[in-house]
């Protein structure tokens, strides 16, 4: 093996948001994570709904516009066809 291209491991303390911490290996002496398998709901079998940065609320309302848009849009364009057609 090549010399000297490798990096430098340490022993890693990571923190979680939820406030539980482990120890790992990694190229940085300390991590800080928003979930963990304490906190994440796969492991905990509870569902909740993690929302940063208003996301949820973002995609409901850029799709509850945009569906309605939508069916305007097809009804508008099936007159004109049928209107085409005649």
């Amino acid at each position: 093996m090549k010399k000297d291209i490798h990096p430098e491991y340490f022993v890693t303390v990571v923190k979680c948001g939820c406030g539980n911490s482990f120890t790992t290996r990694s190229t940085r002496p300390e991590l800080k994570v928003d979930i963990c398998n304490v906190c994440h709901p796969f492991y905990t079998g509870k569902l909740k709904f993690i929302d940063t940065a208003g996301r949820i609320e973002k995609f409901k309302n850029k799709f509850t516009a945009g569906y309605a848009s939508l069916k305007r849009g097809k009804g508008k364009k099936a007159e004109a066809v049928g209107a085409e057609a005649e």
